[in-house]
């Protein structure tokens, strides 16, 4: 109840400031920057192994599994890892931190593939590291 009253005894302060909100409101709008599409690069290192002849399952206990173990506890600023079986080969995505130096991520997951290799089954090869980054390609608001 007070403020209506001070509203009341002063009514150009209150219309000065009403004005000065909408003014400041519209320069806001005006300047803030809009993308539907923000820009968001978050960089991807892709690794396939591949050993022809083995189930999807005996691929991710045998392989990836272990692979995976060894990733995280050797390669720096890994985001999460994200990995597929399928029968004769697994995909491996790793993904990382934006602030991560690529060439040293990628020297990195090269090196535990390297030694990794040891480990595996007789037969197993892998592909050498694919460098991608996801970047959204849907809007980040939905209005309607």
């Amino acid at each position: 109840m007070w403020i209506v009253r001070l509203a009341l005894g002063r009514p150009y302060t209150f219309v000065v400031m009403a004005i000065l909100i909408a003014i400041l409101g519209g320069s806001a709008v005006v300047t803030m920057p809009v993308d539907i599409f923000p820009y968001i690069d978050i960089p991807i290192v892709s690794v396939l192994w591949v050993y022809n002849g083995l189930s999807a399952e005996e691929m991710e206990k045998r392989v990836v599994t272990y692979f995976e173990r060894s990733l995280t506890s050797n390669v720096n600023d890994i985001e999460h890892i994200e990995s597929q079986s399928y029968s004769g080969y697994a995909a491996i995505r790793i993904y990382f931190h934006p602030n991560v130096k690529v060439d040293m991520a990628v020297a990195q997951v090269t090196a535990t593939m390297q030694t990794s290799l040891r480990q595996m089954p007789p037969g197993c090869f892998q592909q050498y590291p694919e460098v991608r980054r996801r970047q959204r390609s849907h809007p980040a608001a939905r209005l309607g």
